[in-house]
């Protein structure tokens, strides 16, 4: 039952990433194209993130009670030494979404809108790049659980190079999802093209900055390249992704939306998997050695396989709800 838990983590992790990090995207594709192009890529992007928008976070929540409730020595330890990334991602969550309804059904249009559209935007950059430094600081082994000072312990904990280029990395991927995404959200050629472009251009950036997180692995010691090409699952995963992308231009060239829309799904995944398996099951690394392993600190087996059953029983009554919402919301006309 230990098993169908992580998977169960892996994957709220990973559908976060694809959903929770288009719907972030939204803001950054708002903010990177031209001026002349705001109010219409604005549309479109209120259109593409209404089928996710209203449950995005939920993978979030179910990958926080799963460490909370099956791996509470890692959910603590995660809390106390990343508790201001952890805190600035939640306010960035917060006055993302406030500002979208604010922007969005705001009675009165007035120089708010300006206001509310900064805060969007911004904060749809502030939250994935904290993401990104989370999740960088728990393989950087930047963690000194022995620490005695509060820079030691609770800022040097995840302020790295490599945590920012993660942060970036991870920027630029949700710009890359939401573009993609929302080429399917449009309904005439100009739009259409101006989605490919702005997909094409976060391409760049993402590869770009993965190379940036090549280097800094390698100037922080990190032994990335052994994590990603180590095993042939990850090698696997890499050439696959490699494959994809160049598929995903000729999904681009050809106008096909729903493939582009998967690819570029199936390529955040392998990436996903790639820095993830090599090595599983340490999901924590300290500073000085050691770590937390999702097998050896996980609770107690009854409460794993109570939380594994709850896990396994209550997917069948969600998801087939989830997809019905986002199906429903989906049907919107974009604009008018």
């Amino acid at each position: 039952m230990l098993y169908v838990v992580i998977i169960f983590l892996w994957a709220s992790i990973c559908l976060y990433l694809l959903l929770g990090g288009a719907d972030f995207g939204a803001g950054i594709v708002e903010l990177t194209v031209r001026r002349k192009h705001n109010l219409r890529v604005r549309s479109i992007m209120s259109h593409a993130i209404g089928p996710i928008w209203e449950a995005n976070h939920m993978w979030l929540i179910i990958a926080i009670v799963i460490l909370f409730v099956g791996f509470p020595e890692i959910y603590t330890t995660m809390s106390i030494y990343m508790h201001i990334p952890l805190v600035a991602m939640l306010l960035g969550i917060m006055a993302r979404g406030t500002a979208f309804v604010f922007r969005s059904y705001d009675a009165v249009a007035d120089e708010w809108q300006r206001v509310y559209t900064y805060i969007y935007t911004w904060s749809s950059v502030i939250t994935p790049f904290f993401l990104g430094m989370i999740a960088a600081a728990t393989v950087a082994r930047t963690i000194d659980v022995g620490a005695t000072d509060f820079v030691s312990a609770y800022i040097g904990s995840w302020v790295s190079w490599f945590g920012v280029a993660i942060g970036f990395f991870t920027t630029s991927i949700c710009g890359y999802l939401a573009a993609t995404y929302a080429i399917g959200a449009v309904e005439n050629e100009y739009d259409r093209t101006l989605m490919i472009r702005s997909a094409k251009r976060f391409i760049y950036l993402v590869v770009g900055a993965g190379a940036l997180v090549f280097l800094s692995a390698t100037y922080s010691d990190i032994p990335l390249m052994d994590w990603i090409f180590g095993a042939r699952i990850g090698q696997a995963a890499i050439l696959l992704a490699t494959i994809s992308l160049g598929l995903t231009f000729l999904a681009f060239k050809r106008r096909k939306a729903v493939a582009a829309r998967v690819l570029a799904g199936f390529q955040v995944t392998m990436i996903l998997l790639a820095a993830t398996y090599q090595h599983y099951p340490e999901l924590v690394l300290f500073k000085h050695g050691g770590g937390l392993s999702l097998i050896e600190h996980a609770d107690n087996a009854k409460t794993i396989a109570a939380l594994a059953w709850a896990l396994l029983l209550g997917s069948p009554l969600i998801l087939p709800f989830l997809f019905y919402l986002m199906r429903v919301f989906g049907k919107r006309s974009p604009y008018p």
